[in-house]
């Protein structure tokens, strides 16, 4: 996503989401972190600047961006859920060794000749080690 901080108020605007306080630190820390955070990981990150900020409300508010589709869901993991903010077509790598996420570019060629079908989602996780822990 290229989208600037200074740009979040009007994109929620745009896509029919009520830009509070707590939405628009949510949505700056999934741009501006690009580690594919969990819940915990944006909660630990924003409750100090937040002290009134719950779980709740950081599970509530990516419930509604990703059914407004401006951030996807990663479940690489059946035990751990991770956002992205870049909703562009990628895939991702885990490492693991460091469980570090990773996004890279893809070609999807096929999706183009299944003319019988409308692809709506497509999800692409690779796992293994990155060049990092060789």
């Amino acid at each position: 996503m290229k989208l600037k901080i200074n740009e979040i108020d009007e994109y929620l605007k745009k896509n029919h989401i009520k830009p509070s306080y707590q939405r628009i630190k949510i949505l700056e820390y999934l741009i501006k972190y690009r580690n594919h955070p969990t819940v915990d990981m944006i909660y630990q990150g924003l409750v100090t600047e937040i002290p009134t900020l719950s779980k709740t409300t950081v599970y509530n508010t990516l419930k509604l961006f990703v059914e407004k589709g401006i951030v996807l869901l990663i479940n690489i993991e059946d035990n751990e859920t991770r956002y992205d903010a870049d909703t562009s077509f990628h895939g991702h790598f885990k490492c693991k060794k460091c469980n570090e996420v990773y996004d890279f570019k893809i070609e999807m060629p096929i999706i183009k000749e299944l003319d019988d079908f409308i692809v709506d989602e497509y999800h692409l996780y690779l796992k293994g080690i990155c060049k990092k822990c060789i």
